[in-house]
């Protein structure tokens, strides 16, 4: 198999500080969300999304989202995000020092209308001001397109409805805009397609692949996501995460799977494995439960028989 097509570099955004641990239901202290963002920082997480600032009365696990903000290592080149629903969000993450918000919008009117009790196009538009103070104030701007590849309410997703919100998302300004397989039904083909479509209306270095592993094709998808050209990706350490709206969906693909393919094909990305896998197993022990990252679990277990 030729690999001289693909990226030699890709850039891994690590979300599970947020999107992994915002749907565990146990309380998870400050000390260890602080924790693992500093290992993952150590083991060279040059994308790092910590926290959300959302209210607490919806998502009471990121309830502390400043103090987690205050209490993890910085350093130069590093890019510190956070998840701003709204300006109130927006000045949280100012204040505790983001360089790179997160905004979000369904390409399924019903999944928006069930998730956030409005439009697409009413989402987007509430974020114009979140924009605009970004803008002003040099912070970077990611915007995430859900359901990208499936809807639990709607099922297939057509193409052309992916485009528009890319499209909205473009004339927003966004400085990457990723398309997210929030369900993880989508497959190969089905990803290059969408992405090939968003390729169209923003270039191939302002997209990113997020793809949930529920049906186990999140590698598959990040592969034909390569093909295609894309060089950033979503992660979740130890695999943690899901999605509240999918029954039995699993949560992103696990970092330690996505860099132990990405090594595989010769392709830099400036993360330590070894040092991602300890702190998998590190973060699972805190959570009473085995980690969801296959390359991950194998790789621990060697290293214990050795």
């Amino acid at each position: 198999m030729s690999t001289s097509t693909l990226p030699t570099k890709v850039i891994v955004t690590e979300v599970g500080p947020r999107d992994g641990l915002q749907n565990e239901a146990q309380p998870i202290s400050t000390a260890i969300k602080v924790s693992l963002c500093n290992r993952l920082l150590a083991a060279g997480v040059q994308s790092l999304e910590v926290t959300s600032f959302v209210s607490p009365k919806w998502v009471p696990q990121m309830a502390d989202a400043a103090e987690v903000m205050a209490g993890i290592i910085r350093s130069r080149g590093v890019r510190y995000s956070v998840l701003t629903p709204n300006m109130q969000g927006f000045v949280g993450a100012l204040t505790s020092g983001a360089n790179e918000i997160v905004i979000f919008g369904a390409a399924s009117e019903t999944f928006s209308h069930k998730n956030i009790n409005c439009s697409i196009a009413e989402s987007i538009d509430r974020f114009i001001p979140v924009v605009q103070e970004a803008r002003r104030n040099n912070l970077r701007i990611r915007a995430a397109v859900s359901c990208a590849l499936g809807c639990p309410y709607e099922g297939a997703v057509a193409v052309e409805k992916v485009a528009e919100v890319v499209q909205r998302f473009a004339d927003l300004g966004c400085d990457e805009i990723g398309i997210a397989d929030t369900i993880g039904v989508g497959t190969a083909v089905q990803v290059q397609r969408v992405l090939e479509a968003a390729a169209r209306i923003v270039p191939l270095d302002h997209l990113s692949g997020h793809f949930h592993d529920t049906y186990g094709q999140a590698l598959a998808n990040v592969f034909a996501s390569l093909q295609v050209g894309i060089h950033r990706f979503d992660a979740s350490i130890a695999g943690l995460g899901g999605c509240p709206y999918a029954k039995g969906a699993t949560g992103n693909v696990a970092t330690e799977d996505l860099l132990y393919l990405l090594h595989g094909l010769g392709i830099e990305t400036g993360i330590d494995l070894n040092a991602m896998v300890e702190t998998g197993q590190w973060i699972s022990a805190q959570l009473g439960r085995k980690s969801n990252a296959r390359a991950g679990n194998a790789l621990a277990a060697r290293k214990e028989n050795h």
